[in-house]
């Protein structure tokens, strides 16, 4: 029970700072260009310096050695949840313009925005280099995989010839990860990062959980919470994202440590917490992109950021017997 209210103790406060965006965004605190100005500040200089300092702070080079088994686990279950979610475009015979983005919706999260700040609140800066590596298979898995998916699911040109969607590498490297790239060499290099340097990165990073959560009480301003339409294109994808990809993860995680594999309980709270973390803020634009169904993909992504306050609490209560 404990768990639980601890739990629901930094769901609240992540909600709170998030109605904190949306109601300063309703009145009219903030112009139409702020969200897009906070979301590059975040992911283009704040981030960066927050996992560059994350990393100085909590990684050693022999645990960095160790981190390596542990990129195993998110990528099958990842896995996993693209299987699921082909079954089930098949199965129920999702139309095109919808398909991609229930594919992403279910096996790609929203890592940077939400993922951060709730694994931070709930378990602390320790954990960062658990975040990382999930972080780095739900990056590739995105822009290596996922937008792929969407670009090759436009409505307007099925049963046309069309050129095939391409891997968009600056996207599968942005900065949040070029700031890990970094880190991890200055790290085995061995240089000491001077204090002065040091303390301006830990501020600008400190920017990271107050301003993403303000971003997405911004984006769900934008999107509309009247956006609730509960189908059932929306409730699978619900089920596949808050069950089946945590659900999967979590049974992986057994088997390893029934095989033997040595998982700290820091890094399976913060793989099966990140896996059943809301869906992806951008999937809307992809999909406007791809002349897919914007209505669909707003609609799950604002359901989905909404609904992740109720799943949270049972996760974290579940973990317990991990």
């Amino acid at each position: 029970m404990q768990v639980f209210l601890t739990s629901v103790s930094s769901v609240v406060e992540i909600v709170l700072i998030m109605a904190l965006g949306y109601i300063l965004r309703r009145n009219n605190w903030f112009a139409d260009s702020f969200g897009g100005n906070i979301a590059a500040l975040i992911t283009k200089i704040a981030l960066p310096a927050s996992i560059f300092m994350s990393v100085m702070k909590y990684l050693t080079r022999n645990k960095l050695m160790g981190l390596g088994v542990g990129l195993i686990f998110p990528a099958l279950a990842v896995v996993i949840s693209y299987i699921f979610a082909f079954v089930l475009v098949k199965l129920f015979r999702i139309k095109p313009g919808r398909r991609g983005v229930f594919i992403n919706g279910i096996a790609n999260a929203n890592t940077i925005f939400i993922g951060m700040p709730l694994n931070t609140a709930l378990f602390g800066n320790q954990a960062m280099s658990y975040f990382l590596i999930y972080y780095i298979v739900n990056t590739v898995s995105t822009w290596a995989f996922g937008v792929y998916l969407i670009q090759n699911d436009d409505p307007t040109q099925q049963g046309k010839k069309k050129e095939r969607g391409k891997i968009n590498w600056q996207k599968l490297l942005p900065m949040p990860l070029v700031g890990f790239v970094v880190s991890v060499i200055w790290l085995l290099i061995g240089i000491p990062v001077p204090n002065f340097i040091g303390q301006t990165l830990s501020y600008v990073g400190s920017l990271v959980t107050p301003l993403s959560l303000i971003y997405i009480g911004i984006v769900l301003y934008d999107a509309g919470l009247n956006n609730f339409r509960f189908e059932r294109d929306t409730v699978w994808a619900l089920i596949g994202r808050f069950i089946i990809s945590p659900l999967a993860l979590i049974i992986l995680i057994k088997i390893g440590l029934g095989a033997g594999v040595h998982l700290p309980s820091l890094m399976r709270g913060t793989f099966v917490v990140q896996s059943a973390t809301p869906m992806l803020a951008v999937l809307p634009i992809l999909a406007d992109e791809a002349h897919g169904d914007v209505k669909y993909a707003t609609n799950i992504v604002v359901m989905s950021t909404v609904l992740f306050v109720i799943v949270v609490p049972i996760l974290m209560s579940i973990l317990q017997f991990i």
